[in-house]
């Protein structure tokens, strides 16, 4: 009787992703934060970064979030505001905090955001064409890509290697559609951050913000609209048709 309801549970899941799924000929996702929940390894990175350097960060994660996802440089300025005497040579803190960042995926910290899972099987069911648009670098990617399986049956990465500017640009969003769209294409952009949101919102892509209601900076990134959930599996269970 659980097996049954765990089955039709799962089968509703499915069907309702399949009802908007479809109406889309290109999904672009941003990849940490959205995709998997890496936001809070990389909070952990710096965290671990600074206090090997004798620095201890009292942010709470979402303090750590409502900085970065800023601009591309406010964490950096607001660490050496915070911690003036930090090593001036940026380059070198920031690759410590990748090392670390590093190390703690390989020890498997690192999973799916909830209702990302039957999304990108309905994706890869109906063989519909999909992109990551991420400003992680390609060696991150490919270690979270051999942790989770499942993101593997996502055709095409763009990672920050294949373009100048990062996200508010939305020079990779649009090399993701020059590359993969076609003429008349309904498109659809998935993001969890504002400078991510503001970068969609200069394509033609339909932008969706993926991030709790309490987000810090969600005034901010809906100016201008644009849709808003609390997570993927919200949208499903919402039974939302996204025409």
């Amino acid at each position: 009787m659980v097996y049954i309801s765990v089955l039709s549970f799962l089968n509703t899941y499915y069907i309702v992703f399949m009802k908007w799924v479809e109406d889309y000929h290109l999904f672009l996702f941003d990849f940490d934060g959205l995709l998997v929940n890496t936001e809070h390894v990389h909070y952990q990175a710096y965290v671990n970064t600074l206090s090997a350097r004798g620095y201890v960060i009292d942010w709470s994660f979402e303090q750590f979030c409502e900085v970065a996802h800023l601009n591309a440089t406010a964490l950096k300025e607001a660490l050496y505001i915070k911690f003036p005497d930090l090593d001036p040579n940026w380059d070198r803190v920031y690759a410590e905090k990748k090392a670390n960042y590093l190390q703690l995926i390989e020890a498997g910290q690192v999973e799916l955001m909830p209702g990302v899972a039957p999304l990108l099987e309905a994706l890869a069911e109906k063989k519909i064409r999909r992109c990551v648009v991420t400003n992680s670098l390609q060696e991150q990617i490919d270690l979270i890509c051999q942790k989770i399986p499942l993101l593997q049956t996502i055709p095409h990465f763009i990672t920050r290697e294949y373009y100048t500017h990062a996200k508010p640009s939305p020079e990779c969003y649009l090399k993701a559609i020059a590359l993969y769209g076609k003429a008349g294409d309904r498109i659809i952009g998935f993001e969890d951050s504002v400078r991510g949101l503001q970068a969609l919102k200069q394509t033609s892509a339909l932008p969706v913000l993926i991030c709790p209601s309490n987000h810090p900076l969600i005034e901010k990134a809906m100016e201008g609209g644009s849709l808003h959930y609390e997570s993927f599996k919200q949208m499903s269970d919402s039974g939302v048709c996204l025409r």
